[in-house]
């Protein structure tokens, strides 16, 4: 085994290295953003909270599956309100779907709280997404 040290400062040593200089992957600022895992983890709830309604639930419009981006992207006061808003749908949906759970493991039907719930979602989620302005999102894909 080769104990010479190598020289971090020298770039042509990771010329070639797709991990990059600390052995990680280099990834766009959006890959795995917080907002963007928020949004994901919301639309999973919601997702539940419907077929706990019976609810089918439509695939996400490309203005919905890019808006963390998309909103990222405008920044300022847009960022600023999307991210209160993620954090208030979040509010709202997590206690929302443990009460479900606990009322169908006590036997009860929520269907009718759980079809509120995820109208209450889709208004939310649809008042967020107005945020960006038109066409931002569907440029992205």
């Amino acid at each position: 085994m080769d104990a010479t040290p190598i020289n971090t400062s020298d770039s042509t040593v990771f010329a070639g290295n797709p991990l990059g200089r600390a052995g990680r992957a280099q990834f766009g600022t959006g890959s795995a953003s917080a907002l963007g895992m928020k949004w994901s983890a919301l639309h999973d709830a919601a997702g539940a909270v419907a077929a706990i309604a019976g609810v089918e639930t439509p695939p996400q419009t490309p203005d919905q599956r890019n808006f963390p981006a998309a909103v990222r992207d405008c920044g300022g006061w847009r960022r600023e309100l999307a991210e209160q808003g993620i954090a208030d749908l979040s509010a709202i949906m997590e206690p929302g779907l443990s009460a479900l759970l606990s009322a169908i493991a006590r036997g009860a039907n929520p269907r009718a709280a759980a079809h509120a719930l995820y109208r209450d979602f889709v208004h939310s989620r649809d008042g967020l997404v107005a945020l960006i302005p038109a066409g931002t999102a569907r440029r992205m894909t």
